[in-house]
């Protein structure tokens, strides 16, 4: 099994993908399920997933996503939603840490009231950390695939409303981002050049 820079080093946004080849439920919930393990706001765990999977769904979803083909070609296209109003599910999402003595009750209190101080009725926070947590979720889904051997296309081109409208998503539920998931072919590009470190980095 390749380390984490491995992984890191040998992954490239995929546009090919072998149609022959397709994933089991069991595949997909392994993968999502190493996803949730991203972090978040206080372990707010403020995202949603659907596994679009079936030819029906891959062409309801094409349809709203300009027609990308990889949408039909992968194995499945993950939708990654992430979820507004975080405070309100965060007692729920908290409470089997106090249960297993990760944290006290008087932490759980504090997070809790934390939380409601941040989000409650800050429209902007709450989308930010929506994309926030939904993104960390998908870069973790993406290196868990390229961990099994899989390769992923991340797309950002896509009709919002139109996802909303065909996967029957909430109005707390904002559509982040697609990621599509199989198996590569041969003909897909390299990991394209990064700028240099002296260009992004700073050190102080």
């Amino acid at each position: 099994m390749k380390n984490v820079s491995e992984l890191i080093e040998s992954r490239i946004s995929a546009n090919a993908f072998d149609t022959s080849r397709r994933l089991s439920d069991e595949q997909i919930e392994e993968l999502v399920r190493l996803a949730t393990l991203a972090p978040s706001s206080f372990n707010a765990q403020n995202w949603k997933v659907i596994a679009v999977r079936t030819a029906e769904a891959k062409q309801r979803l094409k349809k709203v996503a300009y027609e990308q083909p990889k949408i039909a070609e992968a194995a499945v296209t993950f939708i990654i939603c992430g979820t507004l109003a975080p405070h309100k599910g965060l007692p729920d999402a908290l409470l089997p840490s106090v249960e297993q003595g990760i944290i006290e009750r008087s932490v759980f209190d504090t997070w809790v009231a934390m939380a409601n101080g941040m989000y409650e009725g800050n429209e902007v926070f709450q989308r930010d950390e929506a994309i926030r947590s939904a993104s960390l979720c998908a870069m973790t889904l993406m290196l868990a695939a390229q961990g099994q051997g899989l390769a992923s296309g991340p797309m950002i081109g896509f009709d919002p409303a139109g996802v909303a409208r065909e996967f029957q998503l909430a109005s707390s539920e904002v559509p982040v981002m697609l990621i599509a998931v199989g198996y590569a072919l041969a003909e897909n590009w390299p990991q394209k050049p990064r700028k240099a470190l002296k260009q992004v980095l700073t050190l102080v």
